[in-house]
């Protein structure tokens, strides 16, 4: 399997009884630990209001990363349309690739401060899955469903504070073509005004778009040819339906000549799956803060996780995630990611882990790293 890429995707996680200082500095320290470990790519997901996530434009902590690292490709997963402008959005990492010329990637979402909206038609999905597993028997659980945290109160105030007031989201096809017409230098006003960009245009970036299902995100990518990142980490239950969607809106462009795809999926590696599953212990409580619409707390201590009160009702809200992270020895994990590979057809994979020990979390993607290679 060491053919098939490995990237890291970040969220900047506060452990309990750190600071976000703590967290961007080790947010770097692995980035760099990534590089010397032969990862691929090391990308910065963007949050906002999660007690326990430094949240921050991606382009700001990438820049501090950037000037730490000297090889491996550093992203957005993903930049949040949702409350920026195309400009904005082509002139940030314009600035970057002036400053790392030929490593950054352009990953877009269009979460932020989009309102919820009418879900989006989705292709029925070509891969089939029966009693809740692929044809190769990866875990494909039912679909999570995020009507609660659209509507709660902590949501409407992320889009009350990222935007403007009065202001609306540009519609997100639309977005993405100002995007792309920005950085290539062929951008027109309705008035036929030419637009550049300085530093931006020509820009060396490679644009991703990322989605969870097989609907907006990705016939956005898909119709135009770019590349696309799928989150079995973040939605498992839609993770086929994604990819299969994908594919069938692709069409050839001057970027890729056929589909593209990364496959995203929680990870915790030690060397026994004791230790492994001891490291994850914290799991369960930080994935439910963030699905009460909460906001992500500080990642807890196995022993604080173990305190918490829990309901047969907070396992029913986080099972599709636990039952979908990859946590035990290197062998039983790198089996797992090749079974998310074959299922998905992914092109490459990234890892997102979270533990509450920095070195722990470190020396779960170096052990992964080596597993990796001797395949």
């Amino acid at each position: 399997m060491s053919d098939i890429p490995l990237g890291v995707l970040d969220l900047v996680p506060i452990v309990s009884g750190s600071t976000a200082a703590d967290a961007l500095r080790n947010s770097v320290d692995l980035a760099q630990r990534a590089e010397r470990f032969g990862y691929a790519r090391y990308w910065f997901a963007e949050h906002h209001l999660n007690p326990g996530v430094a949240g921050t434009s991606p382009a700001v902590v990438l820049a501090l990363t950037a000037s730490h690292t000297s090889t491996i490709r550093l992203g957005s997963g993903a930049v949040q349309l949702g409350h920026r402008t195309a400009l904005s959005t082509v002139e940030e990492f314009g600035l970057l690739d002036a400053l790392h010329p030929g490593r950054l990637d352009l990953g877009l979402g269009r979460s932020g401060g989009r309102p919820p909206g009418r879900p989006a038609e989705t292709p029925a999905s070509a891969t089939p899955v029966v009693d809740g597993r692929a044809p190769n028997g990866l875990v494909v659980p039912p679909p999570f469903s995020f009507e609660r945290l659209l509507g709660s109160p902590r949501i409407a105030l992320q889009r009350k504070l990222l935007l403007p007031p009065g202001a609306e989201p540009q519609d997100y096809a639309e977005q993405l073509d100002d995007i792309l017409a920005l950085l290539a230098g062929t951008y027109r006003s309705p008035d036929g005004v030419e637009a550049h960009v300085v530093p931006g245009e020509g820009a060396d970036l490679e644009v991703w778009i990322l989605g969870s299902s097989g609907g907006v995100s990705a016939e956005a990518a898909g119709a135009r040819g770019l590349r696309f990142a799928a989150n079995y980490h973040v939605s498992p239950g839609t993770v086929l339906e994604a990819v299969d969607g994908y594919r069938s809106f692709f069409r050839p462009s001057d970027v890729l000549d056929k589909p593209y795809v990364s496959v995203s999926a929680d990870v915790v590696v030690a060397e026994d799956d004791a230790t492994a599953r001891e490291l994850a212990e914290g799991y369960a409580p930080w994935v439910r803060s963030i699905r009460t619409a909460e906001g992500a707390i500080a990642y807890p201590t196995p022993d604080e996780a173990r305190s918490l009160e829990w309901t047969d009702e907070d396992g029913d809200l986080v099972r599709d995630r636990i039952d979908t992270r990859f946590v035990g020895s290197p062998g039983r994990v790198a089996d797992r990611l090749a079974q998310l590979q074959e299922a998905t057809g992914a092109d490459e994979l990234l890892i997102t882990t979270v533990t509450h020990d920095h070195t722990a979390r470190v020396r779960s993607y170096e052990l992964l790293a080596e597993e990796w290679r001797r395949r």
